[in-house]
């Protein structure tokens, strides 16, 4: 099956970055029935459901039918997602009805572990604790670095 390989970058693409290679491969991986494909029309639903714009009716009964889909793909990673999709079914829905994410607080984790990665450690947890708040609050008020710029004349 010559066809599959290099779809590895395809299947992580949007679509509507394809080459023209990648189409046919997509092209003929979507009509192979290989678990691969289906798995792709699985992602490839839920990345629409969220996009969509959906009011939190629909996107409450549009998620049902996506988790019923996922639960009877016969595919496990797909089945637990399905089944965790269906045990935070309301906050899900609850981000349709705000429009709030949980991305600031991803940020600033990743701030964090990449403070805790450059420091290998910290004295004390306290200085740890310094740090984030230094690096996550976004303070305006501190005073300028004398080492990095010389003061406006």
């Amino acid at each position: 099956m010559p066809e599959r390989k290099g779809s590895r970058w395809a299947l992580l693409k949007d679509s509507e970055r394809w080459s023209y290679k990648q189409l046919c491969t997509m092209h003929w991986l979507q009509r192979s029935g290989l678990k691969t494909a289906r798995a792709w029309h699985l992602k490839q639903a839920l990345r629409r459901l969220y996009a969509a714009g959906l009011s939190p009716e629909e996107a409450d009964h549009q998620l049902d039918r996506w988790i019923s889909w996922a639960l009877r793909s016969r595919l496990p990673p797909f089945k637990r997602l399905g089944a965790t999709l269906r045990e935070h079914k309301a906050g899900i829905i609850e981000h349709f009805r705000s429009g709030l994410t949980n991305a600031s607080v991803e940020t600033m984790n990743a701030q964090i572990q990449a403070a805790k990665a450059r420091a290998k450690g910290y004295a004390t947890h306290e200085n740890l604790i310094a740090i984030a708040y230094l690096l996550c609050a976004k303070l305006k008020h501190l005073p300028r670095n004398p080492w990095l710029a010389p003061a406006a004349a």
